[in-house]
């Protein structure tokens, strides 16, 4: 239905006056006037209100909808394994061996059963609780509402011997539902069950289309965690990486991974399981040795990020038999009357809740949220009574966590008069703000920015730069104090720390901290462009994840982009982001700058000579990857003596001629004393390989020349961008500038001969820090909203974000020097 507006209020686009002046007649207000979008012609209209936004998150929401259907078909039994495919055109498959979708007539539908799926809202096998007991879609607006926002979906069908085929196109379907022939036969003789829906998601709909592979795996990860046996693979036909998933110890596996970074206290996960009036709940939990809490909560699998009433019901029958056990052991008599509080006893904490429910309330289609009251006191009850039965049966390890939530609550009570301090006073008031932060004068928080920057320097120049109007500057000293090794205490006897935490005016901890208080919505880390820069920031990210964590899930935190580059020419200046737009700036005035002639005597146009050279560059950049693993070099000769035909990689004779020219083409640049060599070998029943042996930087490198790197995106990507340059550019060249002439034969050379005549009559100035620039230089650059660029922080998956915080800012050494082992050859530009 249409929003509704009082046609006598209601305005004409030409002139402004009311419509029901307009021809003397009024205008009536009656039942014509109410709209029905028919179809699914709703979801189109107002997609968030189904999938949550049009961005990244509701953009990987369609994957899980189909993704979804298919753990349904494995809780119900019939699904052993599941496959997604991230398909070159951007289009997206998810294909299962479950019983396939109904194909049968629907009874007062007049269309069958699939057809009413894929194209009717509500509507779907989970209302009865006969066909599935609990599933994740609930609201019959899943799959179909993936047909509404794709460009083209195609939905595959194996069911009753038979393969059927449906196709839709924005929604709307082309046809009836069609048998395509037999079904495939399994390894067992019987003809094979199971959907596949393929589509590609609507352009017109969404902000970006670019299926990120990171986060389908973190979520395909979790489901596979959450149904133990099922096999779940995911696979990236763009980049031909893939993951595949399988766990048969469920959730227990699932702490097992969240602390492998970690220390835990007991070897084994507590395991709690129980059912009570058909809803299941499942719950594992293991403390560490560190001060966060992890808490990850499913409902059907739906990950539920905002808890509900599970979570509450854990949390409750945590504390109350924690505190049951001390005092029944006299285990408190250091800690003040009350007890410990729910905050010390999931200090350290690494714990998943799983329950499933017949029918599960959540908030809104994309499920953040349970709420089944009922719930709460069913899992309080399950927990109650194993985790108190487990503590008495394990009295050593119940000593252990139960000392460690009593050091905990020690802690709480001595840092309770530092909360005192950090916590800011009312806006209204304006008092106990820190000195050192330049407030600005809006108290309108959703218009206010606060700069955290790096040193007093630096802050002075922003201070004198800013808006005041909106802008507050807060200078940090130093690097504040790593939290990820901290108990709350010590964090909040850092007078930097209760410095930030009295500017931002949310308060800190489970009890104190209130978003709605936040004083800028908009909170922008602003550090030089060096390593201490970065391992600022990196402490600040810390800071705020772990401990105002709901701060950067609401989208308030920022990183200011200061420009790397100035490039000066007499009174022009102009500010460069990277070392790419450095590149492309320096590449566009040289291309205009020297002029060349191909080999045929044809002038090369600045443009296209312009084109050439980033597709050289571009060349450059990718050829680089294979270094990290093999010789480079010997990639670059393949390309030349391949030429265009695939490599005969199953006829050995041939094969060997190629190694043999491969050999030549090396050793024309080779260097150092070792002749490159070549191999044939067997890699498998009638196929073959080239074995090459060469030297770089002194060292002998080892590169097998077969099938798997022929095959590798980057491979074909220096096929294609060889191909462009040589179409585009007849070598040799002869370029010439400033009344020099040269040949070249290799665009490398000539891209380095345009690179070093076009900074010629510029001043490149590169900065390492903020303090570097004045106030106008800093204002025009980093500050300005008209003209800055923020890279927002947002959190895709908190498994992941929780990984990478616990191994880089963790007391583990071990796991902190296998990622800088596993990342070293990727680092560029290393400032030490």
């Amino acid at each position: 239905m249409e929003d509704r507006v009082a046609p006598s209020r209601m305005e004409s686009e030409e002139d402004g006056a009311p419509l029901a002046e307009q021809g003397g007649a009024e205008e009536t207000y009656d039942a014509s006037n109410i709209k029905v979008l028919e179809g699914l012609d709703a979801v189109r209209k107002r997609p968030a209100m189904y999938i949550g936004n049009t961005g990244s998150g509701g953009l990987h929401h369609l994957v899980y909808e189909a993704v979804d259907n298919a753990i349904d078909e494995a809780m119900a039994g019939y699904c052993t394994w599941i496959e997604v495919v991230i398909h070159t055109d951007g289009s997206v498959s998810v294909e299962d061996n479950g019983r396939g979708i109904p194909v049968d007539m629907h009874p007062t539908e007049g269309m069958s059963a699939a057809e009413v799926v894929l194209t009717t809202l509500h509507a779907g096998g989970k209302f009865d609780n006969v066909s599935y007991k609990v599933s994740g879609g609930l609201h019959g607006v899943g799959i179909s509402v993936v047909n509404a926002l794709s460009e083209w979906l195609e939905v595959t069908i194996w069911r009753n011997g038979k393969q059927f085929q449906l196709k839709c196109r924005h929604g709307v379907k082309e046809g009836p539902l069609r048998e395509v022939g037999a079904a495939e036969q399994k390894e067992d003789g019987t003809p094979r069950t199971g959907t596949r829906v393929w589509f590609l998601p609507d352009r017109e709909i969404f902000e970006t289309v670019d299926f990120s592979f990171d986060v389908l795996s973190q979520r395909l990860r979790e489901l596979a965690f959450l149904t133990p046996g099922i096999q779940v693979t995911i696979r990236d036909e763009r980049t031909e990486k893939e993951n595949q998933f399988c766990y048969e110890g469920g959730i227990v596996s699932f702490v097992e991974t969240l602390n492998k970074n970690k220390r835990p206290l007991h070897p084994q996960p507590i395991y709690i399981s129980g059912e009570r009036e058909r809803v299941t709940a499942e719950i594992a939990l293991q403390y560490n040795e560190g001060y966060q809490e992890i808490i990850h909560s499913f409902a059907n699998n739906i990950n539920t990020h905002e808890g509900g009433t599970h979570v509450t019901g854990f949390k409750a029958a945590l504390t109350r038999t924690m505190n049951n056990y001390a005092v029944a052991n006299n285990l408190l008599k250091n800690v003040k009357s009350g007890g410990m509080s729910g905050e010390d006893v999931r200090e350290g904490i690494t714990c998943v809740i799983s329950v499933k429910i017949p029918e599960p309330q959540f908030e809104g289609q994309t499920k953040t949220k349970l709420g089944n009251s009922e719930v709460k006191g069913l899992v309080e009850t399950i927990v109650n009574e194993q985790l108190g039965a487990f503590l008495e049966e394990n009295p050593q390890l119940a000593k252990k966590l139960v000392l460690k939530a009593v050091d905990a609550a020690r802690a709480r009570e001595a840092a309770r008069h530092a909360r005192e301090l950090a916590r800011r006073k009312s806006v209204l008031d304006g008092g106990g703000l820190p000195g050192k932060l330049a407030d600005c004068q809006e108290r309108d928080p959703a218009k206010c920015e606060l700069f955290l920057v790096e040193g007093e320097s630096a802050g002075g120049s922003a201070k004198q730069g800013r808006d005041r109007r909106n802008q507050a500057i807060l200078p940090l000293r130093g690097k504040i104090l790593n939290v990820e090794k901290a108990r709350f205490d010590k964090m909040l006897s850092s007078q930097e720390i209760r410095v930030l935490i009295t500017a931002l005016g949310t308060g800190i901890g489970a009890d104190d901290f209130d978003l709605a208080k936040l004083r800028y919505h908009k909170i922008i880390i602003m550090t030089d462009a060096d390593v201490d820069g970065s391992h600022i920031r990196t402490l600040l990210l810390t800071f705020f994840y772990r401990q105002m964590r709901d701060l950067v899930h609401a989208g308030h935190l920022y990183i200011a982009q200061p420009p790397l580059f100035k490039v000066k020419k007499g009174k022009s200046e102009q500010y460069l982001k990277d070392e790419a737009e450095l590149e492309r700036f320096l590449l566009t005035q040289g291309s205009a700058r020297v002029q060349v002639v191909d080999a045929e005597g044809n002038a090369v146009e600045p443009e296209t000579l312009l084109g050439v050279l980033e597709d050289v560059g571009r060349f450059e950049r990718v050829l680089e990857r294979f270094s990290q693993s093999m010789d480079a070099g010997v990639v670059e000769a393949l390309l030349h003596v391949a030429g265009e035909e695939p490599l005969p990689f199953s006829d050995a004779t041939r094969l060997e001629a190629v190694g043999a020219a491969l050999v030549a083409r090396l050793q024309e640049g080779a260097k150092g004393d070792v002749a490159p060599q070549c191999d044939l070998i067997s890699v498998a029943d009638g196929e073959f390989a080239l074995r090459v042996r060469t030297e770089v930087d002194g060292h002998e490198r080892e590169t097998l020349v077969g099938r798997r790197l022929t095959t590798r995106p980057e491979y074909h990507e220096l096929e294609r961008l060889g191909a462009r340059i040589r179409g585009s550019l007849k070598l040799p060249v002869r370029a010439g500038a400033d009344a020099e002439e040269r040949s070249f034969g290799d665009p490398r050379a000539l891209l380095d001969f345009v690179l070093e005549r076009s900074r010629k009559g510029y001043v490149i100035q590169r900065y390492k820090g903020l303090g570097e620039m004045n106030p106008e230089q800093l204002w025009e650059t980093t500050m300005n909203p008209e003209s800055r660029t923020l890279l927002k922080v947002v959190v895709q998956d908190d498994v992941v974000a929780d990984e990478m915080f616990t191994i880089l800012m963790g007391d583990q050494v071990e796991p902190r020097r296998e990622f800088i082992v596993r990342n070293a050859l990727k680092v560029r530009n290393l400032d030490v």
